[in-house]
């Protein structure tokens, strides 16, 4: 095993042969783009807008799990969420595999909740932001998971955190520009992807989330780093609160999300077809899938959050658990006046609970260590909290169960 010393070698391509970077405002695609795009900001406006703050910050910290799980799903690793769980505790198995790939989860999840914490504002498409993130993740990487194997060679290639590769590759088919070149392909993207307004972001998402991925920048880890940075564009266009994500709908189309990956390879078909070097109705019918994946996504999450439905299905576990003497009387109670106001002060829990204050800690200390309830401190207010572990109960669907 070797660390990638070679020199890059720019040979000199034209940087029109990355181009369109966007659809054209007199393409013939663009106004059903533009409805899409304005669909998609008012469902994820109205989505976010309906959850108390404390479901918000709950429900965040489950789709972190989940997209890093259909992300990697994506990669061809399968880390279920409840692992992932455990690996946030840092409760990693003592198998050496599944170990590395519980840490890979780990690092996954914290690189968005930095980029959920605005690490990432304003620069998810800049040339530092891509580094940045790449380098976030690489770092938290066991040193297992930073070799790659040269397809051709056989040699074993070390993976330096946040660096573009200094070699040429070959992905499939593709066949990305030099090494040498990366840079200043980078740097046109840059120029177009990191000066949009937040409507532009939306339509051109798609578009940068395939030419990141053609330019193929670093060694290995591409993927994972355009689905964060098309996260992150995403979030600075649309305030999602972390509350959706599209990880899962591409996972589970992980085919036609492939097929219409390459056909964005694609060379210009014809003079109606765009006045780039690359094909502009393939770029379309990607941006399009994109985009109805993400509405598809947060109506998922709008039926599997429904008020009522939700309600019900927490009390159902409740009642059962209380049945079987894991819970105490009344805890149902607390985590419906939890559920529906987003956070409840420690103080208002005897008198929802129709007990005096030891009992009522004792409740409190019950439903903190089944995991369902979260505090900031010993006093501060309580908010739910949304477990893995009983996703397949209160969120079916949400992924497979363990």
């Amino acid at each position: 095993m070797k660390a990638d010393m070679k020199t890059a070698i720019d040979r000199d391509e034209s940087i029109a042969i990355m181009e369109p970077l966007q659809i054209r405002d007199s393409s013939s695609h663009r106004p059903a783009l533009i409805e899409l795009a304005l669909e998609l900001a008012a469902k994820s406006a109205g989505f976010r807008s309906s959850l108390p703050d404390g479901v918000v910050m709950a429900l965040a910290e489950l789709v972190r799990a989940m997209n890093c799980y259909y992300s990697n799903l994506i990669e061809g690793h399968d880390t279920h969420p409840v692992d992932i769980e455990r690996a946030m505790r840092e409760d990693y198995s003592n198998e050496p595999r599944k170990r590395d790939l519980q840490q890979e989860a780990r690092a996954h999840v914290l690189v968005q909740t930095w980029i959920d914490n605005n690490g990432l504002t304003g620069r998810a498409a800049s040339l530092q932001g891509i580094c940045e993130i790449h380098k976030r993740f690489g770092e938290l990487l066991p040193d297992d998971l930073l070799w790659v194997e040269h397809p051709e060679s056989g040699e074993s290639v070390q993976v330096i955190p946040g660096e573009l590769r200094s070699r040429d590759v070959q992905v499939g088919h593709h066949i990305p520009i030099s090494a040498g070149a990366v840079p200043r392909f980078l740097k046109r993207f840059e120029q177009v992807y990191g000066r949009l307004q937040k409507a532009e972001t939306i339509v051109s998402a798609a578009a940068a989330h395939h030419r990141l991925l053609w330019i193929h920048p670093f060694v290995d880890g591409n993927g994972r780093v355009a689905r964060l940075m098309s996260y992150a564009m995403l979030q600075d266009a649309l305030d999602t609160g972390g509350i959706w994500s599209i990880a899962r709908g591409l996972a589970r189309q992980d085919a036609t999300y492939k097929r219409l990956l390459v056909g964005c390879d694609q060379p210009r078909q014809g003079d109606t077809d765009g006045r780039g070097s690359r094909s502009e109705k393939a770029l379309a019918e990607f941006t399009t899938f994109f985009l109805q994946t993400c509405i598809d996504q947060i109506s998922f999450m709008e039926q599997l959050v429904q008020p009522g439905r939700l309600q019900a299905r927490i009390q159902r576990w409740a009642d059962e658990e209380s049945r079987i003497g894991n819970l105490p009387p009344k805890a149902g109670n607390l985590l419906d006046a939890i559920l529906y106001r987003g956070e409840l002060p420690r103080s208002q829990v005897p008198s929802i609970v129709e007990t005096g204050d030891r009992q009522a800690r004792r409740i409190v200390a019950t439903l903190q260590d089944a995991g369902v309830i979260t505090s900031a401190s010993t006093r501060a207010p309580l908010r739910i909290a949304f477990p893995a572990s009983l996703a397949g109960q209160w969120m079916p669907g949400l992924f497979p169960e363990a």
